[in-house]
């Protein structure tokens, strides 16, 4: 690719073998934003990393960033440091089937919007294929009572596929430590902002045959303290001065 990227895909991955392909072929094949591939990952014995050799992504921009630490969470921050691109999309690995919509949270950024998030549950999205009940459940409340009641100008704030500005990365200091929290974090610290939001439907399918990275019992408490902050912002009228941001 020679253009200069405009935007960095980070991809966090644990050992997805050769499953990492189609998801870079559809990236390849649908995305035509100018794009740098970040792949993110915590050892050295990933299977993902062999994969990244086939003559099926010769000439894609990859690059991989080694996560010093251990985890998705890590590993994303780790793919946002490096990232130097003026939006950077956090994208799953197991993911062949929304590449199509990238140019379209691209677009939006271009129209100002500092998050996009890709939404599962506003018109057009497509739910959660194919996801356990428990699962389904809280994330259904979860994202309900966010977009109705703490008035989150998206319909799905728990999903950590998102479009983030380089603005936002590069001012708004992330707390949070574990899973995706750090994406429900973005969200609600750059909604107290005033900063623009926007959304764009994506479908989302529950794979059979890979386990989930997402460690509900664990999770979930991490979560509380950002749906909380979206609420204290609404209806407390937390003014924006109380987001920490990064020193200059």
């Amino acid at each position: 690719m020679g253009q200069t990227a405009e935007l960095d895909i980070v991809i966090p991955v644990y050992n997805e073998g050769n499953e990492i392909v189609r998801c870079l072929m559809a990236l390849k094949e649908h995305v035509k934003t100018p794009f740098r591939v970040l792949i993110c990952y915590d050892m050295e014995e990933d299977t993902t990393l062999p994969a990244l050799q086939l003559p099926d992504l010769e000439g894609m921009n990859i690059e991989l960033v080694k996560n010093p630490g251990r985890g998705p969470h890590r590993a994303v921050l780790s793919g946002f440091d490096h990232s130097s691109a003026p939006c950077v999309l956090m994208y799953p690995a197991d993911d062949d089937y929304n590449a199509g919509v990238v140019d379209e949270l691209v677009w939006r950024f271009r129209g100002g919007a500092e998050i996009v998030a890709a939404s599962r549950f506003m018109p057009g999205g497509g739910g959660l294929e194919g996801c356990p009940l428990a699962k389904a459940l809280i994330v259904r409340v979860a994202d309900f009572l966010l977009v109705h009641f703490a008035r989150l100008p998206t319909h799905d704030a728990t999903n950590g596929f998102r479009l983030f500005s380089r603005r936002t990365l590069e001012t708004v200091h992330i707390e949070s430590t574990k899973g995706f929290t750090y994406s429900i974090e973005l969200l609600a610290k750059v909604h107290r902002l005033g900063w623009k939001i926007d959304q764009v439907p994506v479908k989302w399918f529950e794979r059979p045959d890979k386990k989930s990275r997402f460690k509900l019992l664990s999770w979930v408490p991490a979560y509380l303290p950002w749906f909380f902050y979206a609420f204290a912002t609404t209806w407390l009228r937390r003014p924006a001065r109380t987001v920490p941001v990064k020193s200059s």
